[in-house]
């Protein structure tokens, strides 16, 4: 019985949960985008994600359970189990939630667990910025933020640390939010103003990201104009989209992730039913961007698109990093 307790405090000592606020500020972003720039490089095996939607009957449609395990052979293995329920907002709840664990892979130990949403708006926030250190123009000074959840933050201010952001406009459905938001981000320094319409922004921006639920276009390729980047982060089903045909057929269009990113997101996968689309017009991926082995932004003239669908080499990176820093 003594020896029993003598192995559960063993192994209670050698696992840490990693709270939140002390998350945040290990995943910072001056660290967090090159770190992930080199996972990108590295030899981790990341098996395609589990996605499975399943019937919320209280909210009449389905909610999505994803398992996204990812390894480095002798190092560390991380699995992270998220539940997307897309009504949240009415509950005051965050769309995400769910828990990242972190294993030892060589002796199977359990290191660390801690919050996948803050785990994932930190990753994806970064890998954004990573595609638009690629993509983006050096000198892109200004930012349409389309979009008011969790993810807006770390968005503008992802993208703000890998370009010279003065001016930032936000816009959601609920100007409040907008504003709350906008508040939120004024020890960054930079002009940030809630906007209502943001068509009327769209040809103004030169980075613009859209992270939303919408199953509809918020992008429309007739407002955009030459040498912009656009980020879209928020469609994650077959069925979803946030930008039509014309941005589709306007951009040159990477992906986080070839495997991936053409069947789970709508705004790939619509254009590619349609014909709009081949997989061949995809320029690459980060994996090819990061290992040089695909060139990025070409001119200045350029519509540069790139979709995000998320991967689970990201989430491996952060915890890890997180994990390090902790002592």
């Amino acid at each position: 019985m003594e020896r029993g307790r003598s192995v559960a405090l063993q192994i209670s000592i050698s696992m840490i949960h990693i709270e939140d606020q002390q998350l945040e500020k290990l995943l910072t972003f001056d660290t967090l985008v090159p770190t992930l720039q080199q996972a990108f490089c590295d030899d981790i095996t990341t098996p395609l994600r589990h996605h499975h939607n399943f019937d919320n009957p209280e909210e009449g449609m389905q909610s999505t359970l994803l398992l996204m395990p990812a390894w480095k052979a002798g190092d560390f293995l991380g699995i992270k189990i998220v539940l997307v329920s897309p009504n949240n907002y009415k509950y005051h709840l965050p769309t995400i939630q769910g828990q990242y664990l972190l294993f030892d892979a060589h002796k199977g130990r359990q290191l660390a667990m801690m919050d996948a949403k803050i785990l994932t708006n930190r990753r994806t926030a970064a890998a954004s910025a990573l595609a638009s250190s690629f993509l983006s123009r050096p000198d892109s000074n200004s930012l349409l933020m389309i979009g008011t959840g969790s993810l807006a933050p770390y968005l503008i201010e992802a993208h703000a640390s890998v370009r010279p952001i003065q001016q930032v406009w936000i816009w959601g459905r609920d100007i409040a939010k907008a504003k709350k938001i906008a508040e939120q981000m004024a020890p960054l320094n930079i002009r940030i103003e809630a906007i209502s319409d943001q068509r009327s922004i769209l040809a103004e921006a030169d980075i613009v990201s859209c992270a939303t639920m919408s199953p509809q276009p918020l992008v429309f390729g007739e407002h955009l104009r030459e040498g912009q980047h656009i980020d879209l982060v928020g469609s994650y089903l077959p069925t979803t989209r946030e930008a039509d045909d014309e941005t589709i057929s306007k951009s040159v269009v990477y992906v986080d992730n070839l495997e991936g990113a053409p069947k789970e997101s709508g705004d790939l996968a619509i254009p590619i039913k349609n014909g709009l689309l081949k997989l061949t017009d995809i320029r690459g991926d980060l994996f090819g961007l990061c290992q040089k082995k695909i060139s990025g932004r070409q001119n200045v003239h350029d519509i540069t698109l790139f979709k995000s669908v998320g991967h689970a080499l990201e989430d491996l990176a952060a915890a890890v990093m997180a994990y390090n820093k902790t002592g």
